[in-house]
């Protein structure tokens, strides 16, 4: 998969600063990053940094807030109707894994969780703006599908935790120990299609 750096934010200039902090903090570690390697990069003063950002801490919340964002809305990008829970499952599940298993976002994940460590914060931001913003969007899908009489679920969102946790278990661990390189489409359809197939037993309707 194509790395693609995301673009939230009008301001240019904001979001240049943001993709050149990426960058020193996938290459360099947050503890070892500075404000000063950044301006540099950038070709400005450290001033043009605190114009936006008050510490470096600020700037990295705003990465890891950034990324959350562009994988949340690239991997739950389904039309108000999904139709057919299967086919959107598959598709959802498809998307989710050759995303989140990517090297990209397995490297993004690494600094952001090392991170976490020393600054509970950063976790509970990147939890927040992620995994469970994420669930909260499938829940929704799930909920349609419970609407037109497709799914039985009490708590989609509890359920949308649940499938995600079905397509990634396996293969993140893998990833997370470097015991794999990132999956290829028939990889991640061994483990998405089972998991639909085990989702619909669970919650599917029944005539």
């Amino acid at each position: 998969m194509q790395d693609v750096k995301p673009r939230l934010d009008r301001d240019a200039r904001r979001e240049a600063i943001l993709d050149v902090a990426s960058d020193v903090f996938l290459e360099e570690g947050y503890a070892n990053a500075s404000m000063s390697t950044i301006a540099a990069r950038l070709g400005g003063s450290k001033g043009t940094l605190y114009n936006y950002f008050k510490n470096k801490e600020e700037l990295f919340a705003a990465y890891v807030v950034r990324h959350c964002a562009w994988q949340r809305d690239a991997m739950f990008e389904i039309g108000s109707e999904p139709g057919d829970i299967r086919e959107a499952l598959t598709r959802v599940g498809r998307t989710y894994l050759s995303i989140v298993l990517s090297d990209f976002s397995m490297a993004n994940f690494r600094v952001i969780v090392a991170e976490a460590q020393r600054t509970p914060e950063i976790g509970h931001a990147f939890y927040e703006a992620g995994p469970r913003s994420g669930a909260k969007l499938l829940g929704v899908i799930l909920q349609k599908a419970v609407d037109s009489g497709q799914l039985r679920i009490d708590d989609p969102v509890h359920a949308a935790h649940q499938f995600i946790g079905l397509c990634q278990n396996r293969m993140l661990k893998a990833r997370l120990c470097r015991a794999m390189d990132a999956p290829t489409p028939d990889e991640i359809d061994r483990e998405v299609l089972p998991a639909v197939k085990v989702f619909l037993a669970a919650y599917g309707a029944k005539s």
